[in-house]
C-alpha cells in the first residue's frame, strides 16, 4: 500500500477514536445527572413487574444482573478512559505552568537587570552633576581672573594715555589684547548659558 492509501485509514481511526471519547465524555456526564437516576429507578422498576408478565424471581435477578453487570463494565471503560483524559489534561497544564514558572524567573531576572541599570544611570547621573558644578565653579574663577586682567589692562591703559612716553603701537596692542578679552568674556558668559 502507499501512503496516501494509508492516510485515510489513520484519519478514519482518528475520527472513530474521538467519537468514542465524546461517548465516554457523554456517558460519564449523563450518569451522574438527575435523567440517569430517574431512568435507572423507572429500569429497576420495570423489571421487577415482569413478575406480573409471567418470569420467575431467577429470572428476572438473571437479567438484572447481566444488564447491570454489563453497564458497570462500560461505566468503567468510559469513567477510566474520562480518567485518562482528564490526566493528560493534567499533564499539560502542569507543563503549562513549568513553562509559566520559568517565564516569570525570566522576568525576574530581567528586571534585576533593569533595576542595576538605573543604579548604574543615577550614579553616572550624580557624576555628570557634579562635573558640571565644578566647570560652573572654574568658570567663574575664570570670569573674575578675565575681569581682573581686564582691569589691570585698564588701568594700565590710563596709564599709558597719561604718560607721554606711551607711544602709538603699544595703544593699538593693549586696545587689541582689550578686545581680545572682551571676546573671551563673551563666550564664557555663553558656555556659562549652556
Amino acid at each position: 500500500m502507499t501512503k496516501k492509501a494509508q492516510q485515510p485509514k489513520i484519519a478514519d481511526v482518528e475520527e472513530r477514536t474521538s467519537m468514542l471519547e465524546r461517548i465516554a465524555i457523554g456517558a460519564t456526564n449523563s450518569i451522574g445527572s438527575l435523567p440517569s437516576l430517574v431512568f435507572h429507578s423507572i429500569f429497576f422498576v420495570g423489571i421487577f413487574s415482569l413478575q406480573l408478565f409471567g418470569f420467575s424471581f431467577e429470572e428476572i435477578m438473571l437479567i438484572l444482573t447481566t444488564v447491570v453487570s454489563l453497564e458497570a463494565i462500560y461505566l468503567s471503560i468510559f469513567i477510566q478512559m474520562s480518567v485518562n483524559r482528564q490526566a493528560l489534561q493534567i499533564a499539560e497544564v502542569s507543563e503549562d505552568i513549568e513553562e509559566i514558572q520559568e517565564d516569570t524567573k525570566e522576568i525576574s531576572e530581567d528586571v534585576e537587570g533593569i533595576q542595576e541599570d538605573i543604579e548604574e544611570i543615577q550614579e553616572d547621573t550624580k557624576e555628570i552633576s557634579e562635573d558640571i558644578e565644578e566647570i560652573q565653579e572654574d568658570t567663574k574663577e575664570i570670569s573674575e581672573d578675565v575681569e581682573n586682567i581686564k582691569e589691570n589692562v585698564e588701568d594700565l591703559g590710563e596709564d599709558f594715555e597719561k604718560s607721554e612716553e606711551g607711544d602709538g603701537i603699544e595703544m593699538a596692542k593693549i586696545h587689541q589684547i582689550e578686545r581680545s578679552l572682551e571676546e573671551l568674556l563673551r563666550e564664557i558668559k555663553t558656555i556659562k548659558m549652556r
